[in-house]
């Protein structure tokens, strides 16, 4: 009887649940009101879909609201949604959209649609969402757009639309983002745009406006304003010193224009200010003191404008920055010694200014000759600018003190000089020569006429580290490699520090006969036993791909120091590549996108054919050669390491932005985290930004997935490559779908690295095959 009365229960809920389910089925609209239903008939005629994707779109009214629609999403009976972005739709946008009152969300970006934007739009009283980029649209924007009271979000970009910016199309008290850039708009900017305190983002770059920037700013209290980009067209006029109240500006680029006049002091109130950006104008007179108090800035571009007078050593205070770029102006004097200061400085120019003096000694080290070139009195940042101190010349006691009346040099007197400074730098570097021949030659006598790497050489040094006594019995030994070398040749070689991790710091290394290496000395402390340090360090010297750092030798010192020694890349880092390079550098998507394959293929192989895990993946570990071939390093390193050190390093190993979120908490490396971290890299490729920054509160990851999930897609790729988007964007909006599932947080939904590899050959099949050839050739590089 119990039984009989639970299955009664069962029953009786069962039918209260089909009930109310049926009732809320009325209420909620399975069936389409008959004008919606219309409408949709009218907006799937306009267009043209190649892929089929609106096969769905058939039947009676019963099935439009029943969620088997492609893209259709009602309530009541209303559709409130249309989203069929990334579908190959062509054809043009129905007028009948004006019917869909209830309309909310009208997303239709990375199509191929034609046509004008319908005025209809601008009568939805519900409207939030207007998502139209990375289309063919053409005409002008209807005056109506912005009519919606609700409206949020508009994003119009990479189109073809021309004609003026209607002055109400941010009239909403709700509006947030606006985006028109890349499209042929003229005219200027209404100043409608300075009224609006709700706006968050203004993108109008890369149009044809004129005029001046609105500068009625200080009208409104309580700006949102973070970022403002009218870079790339053709705006005139003076900054306006009223920018200077929007509080929560975090981006102002206002590149490559006509603007004139000079940087007003008020830029520096702006305090939340990340990226300032003024390049390419005809704005003179000096830099203000007062940009020094910017304490947020990570990027400030002067290039190419008529800017004079010193360089104010302020900016030296700029803790954040990471990029400066004063390049071709009119600056005089001499490089400000405070910039040795900014460290977290990866990018610096001051070319072709009339700068003078010694360059400080941090930053010669630190950046190239191109940095500096174009200063004819500047001296100190290359071996063919040296500075030469000028002694006093002693007057004879019945000379003139009128200092008009000293003795100048001649231009004998000046070879001379020269000469005399040469012939003491040959004289020094000649000593050196001697001292290391002398060396070596012990050394030869000492090992009695073994080859190297058989007992009896000395210690290795490097950067001063040197070992104390005699003959000290060291091991190095040799893996195939392109030259041969002893331990004398590094004991000679001048070291540069190029970085350092976790286990150890690496080194430039230099040896006579000119070849470079470079040199990682692991953490003595960290190390395995030598006997048990051989074995895994053997393994790894046999490892060898087109994508991998080959290692080529390794060395065992009397006092416990370990050296492993790789090829030397002259093109330094992914990292550095895509973030230390000029302004004028551009990266395309074929170039990124073969970086991505060669790292995919090296990690591949050491999953796969080595069974070994990465464990601390990140572009500084990626290096390139002379054709921009990636090649992994540092792998199987944690090999070499005690398990105890492995687990301390482990939890807080690679850059910030690369590490897995499981790490912390498992301490272990796996595959899994090795393809969370590949999953960074590709976003690196795409986005242009660095994983160790984040970006409005978030990691990169984070920061794509939300802007991919508001429909921004277009925002997330680096603006240079929105350049080629009509031929390139489907390549890379694939590349981005597989880099959010290679970072999502739960391990198990990763896929494995073949799966990784398979899916990004085939979104470019020729360029794979192309770089297939170069991973499938033989021999040792």
């Amino acid at each position: 009887m119990g039984n009989n009365h639970i299955i009664t229960l069962a029953l009786f809920f069962i039918f209260v649940n089909v009930l109310v389910t049926g009732q809320q089925n009325k209420i909620d609209g399975v069936i389409i009101t008959p004008s919606d239903f219309q409408a949709l008939q009218a907006f799937k005629r306009e267009l043209i879909d190649a892929r089929g994707v609106l096969r769905s779109w058939n039947g009676t009214r019963n099935a439009a609201c029943s969620g088997s629609w492609a893209g259709i999403k009602c309530i009541k009976g209303h559709v409130v949604a249309i989203q069929l972005p990334f579908k190959a739709l062509a054809g043009r946008i129905s007028d009948k959209v004006g019917q869909f009152k209830e309309l909310r969300k009208f997303s239709l970006h990375d199509n191929l649609i034609t046509g004008t934007i319908p005025s209809s739009l601008g009568s939805l009283p519900n409207l939030r969402g207007l998502y139209l980029f990375n289309n063919r649209l053409s005409g002008s924007i209807p005056p109506s757009i912005g009519n919606s009271p609700q409206l949020q979000a508009i994003d119009l970009s990479n189109n073809l639309l021309n004609g003026f910016i209607p002055p109400k199309i941010i009239s909403s008290p709700r509006i947030y983002r606006l985006n028109l850039s890349f499209n042929s708009l003229s005219g200027s900017i209404p100043s409608s745009f300075s009224e609006s305190s709700s706006v968050a983002f203004v993108a109008l770059q890369f149009n044809n406006l004129t005029g001046s920037i609105p500068s009625s700013w200080e009208n409104k209290s309580g700006y949102q304003l973070r970022s403002l980009t009218l870079d790339h067209n053709s705006i005139s006029g003076t900054i306006p010193k009223s920018l200077g109240k929007l509080g929560n500006l975090e981006e102002l680029s206002l590149s490559h224009n006509k603007i004139n006049g000079t940087i007003p002091n008020e830029l520096s109130s702006l305090e939340k200010l990340r990226v300032l950006d003024l390049s390419d104008n005809v704005i003179y007179g000096t830099v203000p003191k007062e940009l020094g108090g910017l304490k947020n800035v990570s990027a400030i571009n002067l290039k190419k404008n008529k800017l004079r007078g010193h360089i104010p050593p302020t900016i030296g205070n700029l803790s954040t920055i990471n990029a400066l770029d004063l390049s071709e102006n009119n600056f005089t004097g001499e490089i400000p010694v405070s910039f040795e200061n900014l460290s977290k400085l990866t990018s610096f120019n001051v070319s072709n200014n009339d700068l003078s003096g010694q360059v400080p000694a941090r930053l010669s080290k630190r950046f190239n000759s191109s940095s500096f070139s174009g200063n004819l009195q500047l001296c100190g940042f290359s071996a063919s600018t040296p500075c030469f101190a000028q002694a006093p010349i002693s007057e004879s006691p019945s000379s003139s003190p009128n200092p008009s009346k000293r003795r100048r040099l001649s231009t004998k007197d000046i070879i001379l000089i020269i000469v005399g400074a040469l012939l003491a730098v040959l004289f020094v570097l000649c000593c050196v020569l001697l001292c290391c021949l002398i060396r070596k030659r012990t050394g030869s006598k000492a090992s009695n006429g073994k080859n190297i790497g058989h007992g009896g050489e000395k210690g290795v040094v490097l950067a001063g580290e040197a070992s104390e006594g005699g003959p000290t019995g060291g091991k190095l030994v040799l893996f195939d490699g392109p030259f041969v070398f002893t331990a004398d040749d590094l004991l000679c070689a001048t070291a540069e520090i190029m970085g350092k991790s976790p286990y150890g710091t690496v080194y430039k290394a230099t040896l006579e006969d000119g070849n470079q290496v470079a040199v990682k000395r692991l953490r003595e402390k960290l190390a395995k036993a030598p006997k048990e340090f051989e074995i895994e360090v053997g393994a790894l010297g046999r490892i060898r791909h087109p994508n991998l750092l080959p290692l080529r030798a390794y060395y065992l010192g009397p006092k416990g120091e370990k050296l492993l020694v790789f090829d030397y890349l002259t093109k330094g880092s992914l990292s550095s590549f895509l973030h230390a390079r000029g302004p004028e550098i551009t990266i395309d998507w074929p170039t990124r996108m073969k970086i991505a394959l060669g790292v995919t293929r090296g990690l591949n192989h050491l999953h796969n054919q080595e069974n070994l895990v990465h464990g601390n993946l990140a572009s500084s570990d990626v290096y390139l050669d002379e054709q921009n071939k990636p090649k992994v390093s540092d792998y199987g390193i944690h090999r070499l390491m005690t398990d105890t050190a492995n687990t301390n390093v482990s939890a807080t190993a690679g850059a910030t932005g690369y590490r897995a979120p499981e790490l912390p908490k498992t301490k272990k490396s796996s595959t899994k985290t090795d393809i969370y971290s590949l999953g960074v890299i590709l976003l690196e490729l795409l986005t242009g930004k660095s994983p160790s920054e984040t970006i409005e509160g978030s990691d990169l990851p984070q920061w794509v997935a939300s802007t991919v999930k508001e429909e921004w897609t277009n925002e997330v790729f680096d603006l240079e490559l929105m350049r080629d988007v009509s031929t390139t964007g489907d390549e890379m909006l694939n590349t981005l779908k597989l880099a959010l599932h290679l970072v999502d947080p739960s391990p198990e939904a990763r896929p494995d690295i073949q799966q990784v590899l398979q899916q990004l050959e085939e979104i470019n099949p020729k360029l794979a095959a192309e770089t297939a050839e170069d991973s499938a050739e033989k021999g040792h590089h």
